[in-house]
Parts: C-alpha cells; structure tokens; sequence
C-alpha cells in the first residue's frame, strides 16, 4: 500500500482531509500525525478510527528526531501538511511558538523526506497547505493570485509565509517535488471555536457577547471545508509539480454582514424573535496589523484542475449551524477548562477574525 503521511488530520481542516483519503483511497495507508494540542481532537476522525487503512500517530513536527525516525520507519512516498498555529490573535501573543511550529516544523519534515528518498523522487510528493494571508491585504478592488508578492502583515502569515519560501527552495535545490496551495478562509464541520463563525455560532447559543473587531468592515473570502479537502485531493493527485494552486470561493463578505446573517439564522433555528441575537453585538478594540480584505482569484485550479466549490455559502452556512446544533456535546467538550481560560484571556478586551 503507498503510504501517505497527512500533518495535522486531528484539526479542522486535517480531519477533513483524512477522513477523504482514509474512505475514498482504500489502497493508500494514511497514517495521520497529530500532536493533540489545543486544536487537535481525535473525536474528529472517530467515524474512521477503526479502518484498516488508517493509522494514527501522536507526535510533534518540531521534535527532529521523532519526525527522522518516523519517515526511517514508514518511508512515505507522499507527505500532505496541514499541521500549523493558524490563530492569527495567538500569533500575535506568542510569535514564537509560530515560528516553531511553522517554521522549524515544516523544515523537519522537509529534511526527512528529503534523507529517506535521497532524491530518488519518482512517484514522491510533498504537499504544503498555506494561506491566503501571506500576501498581506488589498484595498477595495483586486484579487490575490498565484504571482502576487508576498507581504505578510502578522506573525501567523509571516510564518507561514516563511515555509512556503522554504518548500520552493527545496523544489529548486533539490528537485523535491512539491505542490503548493494557498486558501481563503474556511468553515464548517469540527471547526475550533476560536474562529468567527463557530466561536459567533456558540455565543449565540450560549446567548454571550459577540466581540467584533472595529468597525465590522473586514473582508474575508470564505470556504467550506470539505470543498477545501476536494480541491487537496485533486491538487494532490492532479496538480502539476512546482506549481501553486490558490483555492477560494468567489464568496466574499465583510465581518458584519456575515455576522448578521448568522444571528438570522439562528433566530429562526432557536426559535427567537427576528433580530434578537443581533443585540449580543459588541463592538470592541481593534486588533494589531488586522488586514482589511482577503479574496482569491481560483482561477486557476479551476481551469487547470476543474475544481470549484459545491455549495453556496447560504448552504454551506446553513449546513454548519445544523451540524453545531446537533453536536452540542462536541461544542461543550471543546470549549471548556483552558480554552475558556484563554478565551477570557484574549477576547475580555479585543474580537476575533
């Protein structure tokens, strides 16, 4: 079976990604690595738990010799990696930790692909799963493509700016074939409550403030995650080597809007009166370097791939709320103990993204 190692199949978007590979993908062995921190939980991926070709393993990107012994063992022809701080406020907290992680994490599993194949390449694939936010923030009008420079404005984006430049390299120095996608903003399913919708989606339930950064006005492209796990597995088999794919929505919408458009959907769902979850607003504190728009121009792997979203926001928005209503035990476990602590920490005087 060809082995393939996903980075961070515990998290959101990872467990998407696993889940796919593991049920579609029955000749692969998916090995999933996760160090389980904060963001990480294994009841993501429970429903798959039990298949015979999929392998947890618990570990860090950033201890070496862990990751050198790893790929010495398994010898994967494929690495797709997810693994990565992505909180923009955290970053800001803790740039540090970004670097690690991000940085010093993705060169660990660079230099260990690299030491098991010793550019013996044929059917080999690293696959590096970034952001949109490298490029830094555009105005009113323009979209991010594949050649916009990068200018990172944040710890998180520079640090992930950092790895993109570092997978490249590897491509050009050593002929690693990669594959590179940088994605808008994502949502949906499993998705940590320290993001705007499902963190918005629990404090409406639980009838708490919605902090909002600012005058609301931000700009975000948004995503459903399981369309971003399709476009991973077709760029994945599909995708030209040395090359970068933006994936988006063509779904752009400022902070407010999208906020309102949530409290409109769970008035109707909790049974409460029109407008009465849109009182929860609380304008609050701007945070450091916040980027004022995002949007991608997916043109690209559209054309090139033919891959493009298959659900409209309003029905992938819709499709999200339900899930988190029916799995009230999952938003209870994952919004207790130290990730209160920190939300009261970080949020008592600032929004969120």
């Amino acid at each position: 079976m060809k082995k393939i190692l996903i980075t961070g199949g515990a998290g959101f978007i990872g467990s998407h990604v696993v889940r796919r590979f593991v049920t579609r993908y029955p000749e692969y062995a998916i090995y999933n690595l996760d160090a389980l921190t904060y963001a990480g939980n294994l009841e993501n991926i429970k429903d798959i738990e039990d298949n015979k070709n999929y392998v947890f393993v618990k570990g860090d990107i950033t201890d070496k010799e862990f990751v050198d012994s790893l790929f010495y063992e398994h010898k994967f022809e494929g690495v797709i990696h997810l693994a990565a701080e992505s909180h923009v406020d955290r970053s800001i907290t803790d740039p540090l930790a970004f670097v690690k992680t991000n940085v010093i994490g993705t060169m660990n599993l660079l230099n260990a692909f690299k030491a098991v194949w010793q550019d013996n390449w044929e059917g080999k694939r690293f696959y590096h799963v970034s952001t949109d936010e490298v490029y830094g923030t555009l105005g009113a009008e323009g979209l991010f493509t594949e050649t916009t420079p990068y200018s990172p404005n944040s710890p998180y984006s520079a640090s992930k700016a950092s790895s993109d430049h570092f997978v490249r390299a590897y491509g050009e120095t050593y002929g690693m074939p990669y594959v590179l996608t940088n994605c808008s903003n994502n949502y949906g399913p499993y998705h940590f409550p320290e993001k705007l919708i499902p963190l918005f989606i629990n404090n409406i339930i639980e009838k708490k403030p919605l902090p909002v950064y600012g005058d609301g006005k931000y700009t975000r492209d948004w995503l459903f995650v399981k369309d971003h796990a399709a476009a991973i597995d077709l760029a994945y088999h599909k995708g030209v080597n040395h090359e970068t794919y933006n994936i988006g929505g063509f779904n752009e919408w400022q902070n407010i809007d999208l906020i309102k458009l949530l409290c409109s959907i769970l008035d109707a769902k909790l049974g409460r009166e029109q407008g009465e979850n849109q009182k929860l607003i609380t304008y609050v504190k701007d945070r450091p370097g916040h980027d004022l728009r995002y949007a991608i121009d997916a043109s690209k792997i559209n054309t090139e791939l033919g891959w493009k979203p298959s659900v409209t926001f309003e029905e992938g928005l819709e499709q999200t709320v339900d899930w988190f209503l029916n799995n009230t035990d999952w938003l209870k476990s994952v919004t207790s103990g130290a990730y209160m602590k920190y939300y009261d920490e970080q949020y008592s005087e600032r929004g969120t993204n």
